[in-house]
């Protein structure tokens, strides 16, 4: 008998056994890492907190943060031995994506599998699109937003997407989760992008080595771009850039307000980008009154996160089966 059917046979959530059951089908996943993951989603807004510094436990919770530091640097260190040595970012990231390209990944409607999207999500770790019932949704407060003391509002703007996280964060946060149509998650990004708040695309190698989020995140609140401030690479590029056609742009500096990630400034009444800070998120194209900025494909970037195309690629190369 295993661990997990043993702890069927006890009083457990039945949506932690089916967390257990799908970690169970994954070759070398181990028991540190179940604990992990049991711990970030049974605790989130604990754990997010002592990780961004905003709880007030964060002092007692030292020795976890240590023990994590250990396991996961979060600047591995060059000449020390170290720098071959899995980052903080490598177990847990996530992806910037344009609205049009969040809007898809909640209205999928099937069940996928992609493995191994390196060339989209450039980390050695948690890399793959596995969906079960895509369309059981919950719309969670935000525990970055939620630990603030004056956050961006609303706060219930995370996405959990597909089982087993859906059913395991509503029943162990009843009171700070709801379900939602997928017509609903659509609602929510539309609402968020005319705020002027980044979709983030979010996977962890403690969430089955996988994506499972999106959240929707503003400079402000998010800790994940506060880590990336901080030089922690927990986010990437969407794999667009932004352009400015100069002969539209008034200098007006409208975008430079929307912009998340400082990558845009005005300069000889024309609106610049900095390629390096720029994310292609998509924020500031809606927000230019005179149509001035787009988004391009980056050469340099990692490949775009469109879900379409990713299945076409998939099918294309999967094994047809033998009769």
């Amino acid at each position: 008998m295993t661990f997990t059917e043993l702890l069927e046979k006890l009083p457990v959530r039945r949506s932690t056994i089916a967390y257990l059951r799908e970690a169970d089908t994954i070759p070398g996943y181990t028991w540190l890492e179940k604990l992990h993951g049991y711990i970030y989603g049974r605790w989130c807004y604990f754990y997010i907190g002592v990780g961004t510094g905003q709880h007030p436990l964060t002092k007692l919770a030292r020795p976890l943060v240590w023990l994590m530091d250990k396991l996961y640097p979060l600047h591995p260190e060059e000449g020390t031995g170290m720098s071959g040595r899995f980052s903080w970012a490598d177990s847990y990231h996530g992806k910037a994506v344009p609205l049009d390209d969040a809007v898809k990944l909640v209205q999928v409607g099937r069940d996928i599998e992609i493995r191994d999207l390196e060339h989209v999500i450039p980390y050695n770790k948690a890399r793959d699109i596995v969906l079960r019932n895509p369309d059981h949704i919950i719309a969670l407060d935000c525990p970055c937003r939620e630990l603030r003391e004056n956050p961006c509002t609303p706060i219930d703007v995370c996405l959990i997407v597909g089982e087993p996280f859906a059913s395991f964060i509503a029943e162990h946060h009843p009171s700070k989760s709801r379900w939602i149509t997928p017509d609903e998650a659509v609602d929510i990004l539309r609402a968020e992008d005319e705020r002027g708040h980044v979709h983030h695309v979010f996977f962890k190698e403690a969430m089955l080595e996988r994506y499972y989020a999106i959240c929707n995140c503003c400079s402000c609140c998010c800790g994940a771009m506060q880590a990336q401030r901080n030089g922690v690479q927990m986010l990437c590029s969407s794999g667009f850039l932004a352009a400015v056609d100069t002969a539209a742009c008034v200098g007006c500096g409208l975008c430079t307000d929307y912009c998340q990630f400082s990558a845009l400034s005005v300069a000889d009444k024309t609106a610049h980008v900095d390629a390096e800070k720029c994310m292609g998120c998509g924020v500031c194209i809606s927000k230019c009154p005179k149509d001035a900025l787009s988004l391009h494909k980056a050469q340099d970037k990692p490949e775009p996160l469109k879900i379409e195309q990713l299945l076409h690629d998939a099918s294309r190369h999967s094994t047809p089966p033998v009769h």
